[in-house]
């Protein structure tokens, strides 16, 4: 279904987001918005082009912004936390690094806000197994991960509305595999007000205009694979990292995703790392070789990265006023679910 761009479900969520977005441009103190990731590792260029840079934007442009560090979400699939601590305080770093304003942004974990993770009972009451079990997106999720399906992971998209609603979010930004989780959020929302009175919003899905950056490999760039830039890898190692990607026995570069995915996938980075095409790239580098693109490429995501690493560089430095700015933001977000759960009670005839 989420995949399908000409269905109806899909074409009405994208004619709903257009709308959001010509509104927001106006009127962008209407929206909450929340999103986050998981800290299973370093943040690459692929979380950068691919969240991390219109967050920025949108926070800027005056959207009230949540942004969540989902550490609990880790064990839905996993069987272990370690390096999570480190994984968390690097998080942090990176997103400050790449412009996020902890004056405008609130950056909190799942477990240091027991109100949210309270919401999971009411909510739960309020979906049905098979509901859960329909969700394309847990199951993509298990297959990938190839973990058991364990009750967190199952309940995934109900915690996850617990993320969206706490702070009364009314857009999400999400690529289109992720309108089944919004549609569920919508529905719990819907579902308590209709129960108990009205509480919350019914979020949209913010589809991104966001480029999918590729792996080195031609895959989808990801830890797992192996095949990703981490934004706090060094110049020498993106180097190292660009030098061993695979391309392939032809030496004139062409734009070919299909036939060369190594090649292909290079171009794409120097792309938007430069404000290029990548046709135009190639044709510039034409029968130099792969040698020759690998160089332009590491020299032009070394260059796009450079003051990232500068600002994580004195914030490295700075490991006090890194763990202060999320104590600071986990306060806050505490504030704004404890006001949510008491609503919730309230409405629910729960309070004694």
């Amino acid at each position: 279904m989420a995949s399908d761009l000409t269905s109806d479900t899909f074409l009405a969520s994208k004619k709903i987001s257009d709308e959001i977005k010509a509104d927001l441009a106006v009127h962008p103190e209407k929206y909450t918005m929340l999103t986050g990731d998981r800290p299973t590792g370093r943040l690459h260029m692929g979380h950068y082009f691919g969240t991390i840079r219109e967050r920025v934007a949108l926070q800027n442009a005056g959207v009230t912004t949540r942004i969540i560090i989902a550490d609990y979400q880790v064990i839905t699939d996993r069987d272990t936390t370690a390096n999570i601590a480190d994984n968390v305080h690097n998080m942090v770093i990176d997103y400050l690094a790449c412009g996020i304003d902890p004056e405008k942004t609130i950056i909190f974990t799942h477990s240091a806000v027991p109100a949210l993770n309270q919401l999971m009972l009411p909510f739960l009451s309020l979906v049905t197994e098979s509901e859960l079990m329909r969700n394309p997106t847990v199951k993509a999720e298990q297959e990938a991960s190839g973990h058991a399906l364990t009750g967190l992971l199952l309940s995934y998209p109900v915690h996850q509305a617990c993320d969206i609603l706490f702070c009364k979010g009314n857009v999400v930004p999400v690529g289109k595999d992720q309108l089944p989780h919004i549609e569920q959020t919508r529905q719990i929302a819907r579902r308590f007000n209709e129960r108990y009175g009205q509480v919350f919003p019914e979020p949209h899905g913010l589809l991104t205009d966001a480029v999918e950056i590729p792996g080195l490999d031609g895959r989808k760039m990801s830890k797992s694979y192996g095949n990703a830039i981490a934004l706090s890898a060094t110049e020498e190692e993106t180097a190292k990292l660009i030098k061993k990607s695979k391309t392939d026995s032809e030496r004139m570069i062409t734009f070919d995703k299909e036939n060369r995915p190594g090649v292909s996938a290079l171009l794409t980075t120097a792309a938007l790392t430069t404000g290029r095409t990548e046709q135009d790239i190639a044709a510039e580098i034409g029968n130099d070789g792969a040698g020759a693109l690998k160089r332009y490429v590491t020299e032009s995501v070394n260059a796009y990265l450079a003051p990232i690493r500068e600002r994580r560089r004195e914030l490295e430095g700075q490991p006090e006023m890194v763990r202060e700015i999320l104590h600071e933001g986990n306060r806050r977000a505490n504030e704004i679910a404890n006001t949510t759960l008491d609503e919730v009670r309230e409405a629910m005839g729960m309070v004694y």
